[in-house]
């Protein structure tokens, strides 16, 4: 029996949701599942339309990016998973999409501001843009460097990447996570459609005030807090 069946058989499920949920076009966005124990993670194969996949198909990964199982050259993102996995411990998934409304406030540069209740059952911030990558970053090992680009904007705004699991790369696209492979797509479907509503939002009224502290309070506390009474 292979021992990496469960992680490539989670990431084959969650990168097929991928064009399901319309976050992607042609082979544009992968998701990766990760086993802690194991130290390796299982990600999407570069290029491979999603029709064709199969849970066979998905590359096995080392922390570092090194491929340790597979026929396939593994996402060309996957060391920008790498250094997450590597960085930030308890992430269990990772997406990354080209998805058209959060991709749009990725190359404008901009947070994506906090509007309505819908953001609050997320995030208690706008979701980050990180900063353009510099010259030098580029020139280097980008697709590790992106992985840095994410962490260092966190860092510089004081964000817990256990909380605000999601983020805009500038003149990128969104990268989000979670717990697992699962929840890192239903995280990436929640920014697209955040960023949706935050453009439709901007112009309709471009004076559209942020949403007031009380109800960003109430509504990610119903849902994330000690006393949340959200779902079953």
């Amino acid at each position: 029996m292979n021992k990496y069946a469960h992680i490539m058989d989670e990431a084959y499920a969650a990168n097929m949701q991928l064009p399901k949920l319309g976050l992607v076009l042609f082979t544009f966005g992968n998701v990766s599942a990760v086993d802690r124990s194991m130290g390796v993670f299982a990600i999407k194969p570069s290029g491979v339309p999603y029709e064709n996949l199969s849970p066979a198909d998905m590359v096995i990964v080392d922390f570092e990016g090194n491929t340790v199982a597979g026929k396939l050259r593994p996402s060309s993102d996957t060391k920008t998973h790498a250094v997450l996995y590597k960085h930030w411990e308890t992430i269990g998934g990772i997406v990354h999409t080209h998805s058209v409304y959060g991709t749009a406030w990725a190359q404008s540069q901009r947070d994506i501001p906090i509007f309505g209740t819908t953001h609050a059952d997320y995030n208690t911030v706008n979701i980050p843009c990180a900063a353009p990558m510099s010259d030098e970053m580029i020139e280097g090992n980008y697709e590790l460097e992106t992985g840095f680009q994410i962490i260092n904007c966190f860092k510089e705004r004081g964000l817990d990447y256990k909380e605000v699991e999601m983020v805009l790369v500038g003149n990128h696209a969104p990268f989000t996570w979670g717990k697992n492979a699962d929840k890192a797509v239903h995280n990436s479907a929640v920014l697209e459609q955040i960023a949706q509503m935050a453009l439709l939002t901007e112009q309709i009224n471009p004076k559209a005030p942020r949403l007031k502290d009380a109800l960003i309070r109430k509504h990610y506390e119903r849902k994330h807090g000690p006393d949340s009474y959200y779902g079953q």
